[in-house]
């Protein structure tokens, strides 16, 4: 039986004021794209299974500044991102196919 894919949107925004925050955004994009598809700046598509999103979460909160950070992991209905309505040069993202990390 396949894992069930659960999946997000992601976002995030972290104070680059000091080097060390430029340093932190640099990691946590690091970190998203191991898990999901960049779609605009500080956002990400993410599909990811049940035992794959407790990894993500402590990977994100282990790097942030909790007191400055903000990182957003919204729950989609499962295909609600094979439906998103795309305006001007945005592409529709393969998000259940093949990824190469």
């Amino acid at each position: 039986m396949e894992p069930r894919l659960m999946e997000y949107l992601l976002t995030y925004d972290v104070d680059t004021t000091t080097p060390e925050g430029q340093r932190r955004l640099r990691r946590v994009a690091k970190i998203c794209e191991g898990y999901g598809i960049r779609v605009q700046k500080s956002v990400f598509e993410v599909t990811c299974t049940t035992a794959q999103l407790p990894s993500l979460r402590q990977q994100l909160t282990d790097v942030i500044d909790h007191t400055l950070d903000n990182i957003r992991l919204y729950r989609l209905t499962t295909g609600t991102l094979q439906t998103v309505e795309r305006l001007g040069v945005a592409q529709l993202a393969p998000h259940h196919g093949d990824h190469i990390l």
